[in-house]
């Protein structure tokens, strides 16, 4: 089964919903910030710094009056397992971004999927973009799992992409 009718099939199977930040209750975005904020998950982002919650709901409030970036919190059985997000959203590319709940392991298939079904499907993107720091070796597996191509290196990062003309 190609890649494209394996995300249909667990699109239709799956009880996987994505919950846009703006829409989450006070409780799930702090929830969400504490995820952030975990030195497990915080290691891998450009920005390390720990974000405070007065900040992080003053970005969560900008966002419905943005074209260029959504964020959602994914669940799978009613169950928050991780995050995922597009940023820099043009017609032609988004740049994404995922992670899962701290301790919570195996989520990085779910999360992609998510990504790839509401950036080609919903979005209609041509090309999925991410960034990733050299030393994150279970991200890079992960992209490459679902064909992500390296397409430049900068000093301590990989950019990857996903061309839908390529699945």
């Amino acid at each position: 089964m190609s890649l494209y009718g394996f995300i249909i099939k667990e699109m239709v199977m799956s009880k996987v919903t994505l919950s846009a930040f703006h829409a989450l209750s006070l409780e799930e975005k702090e929830m969400v910030l504490n995820w952030r904020n975990d030195d497990d998950v915080r290691k891998w982002m450009f920005t390390q710094a720990i974000i405070p919650l007065s900040d992080h709901l003053n970005y969560i409030d900008s966002l419905p009056s943005r074209k260029d970036r959504a964020y959602f919190l994914v669940k799978n059985e009613n169950e928050a397992i991780g995050v995922i997000d597009f940023t820099n959203i043009t017609a032609q590319s988004a740049d994404i971004g995922l992670y899962a709940k701290p301790m919570l392991k195996g989520m990085g298939k779910v999360l992609m999927h998510e990504i790839i079904a509401y950036g080609f499907y919903v979005l209609k993107v041509e090309t999925l973009i991410s960034e990733v720091l050299k030393e994150n070796e279970s991200a890079i597996r992960l992209y490459k799992k679902f064909d992500f191509k390296e397409t430049d290196r900068r000093e301590n990062i990989i950019v990857m992409e996903l061309k839908n003309e390529n699945r």
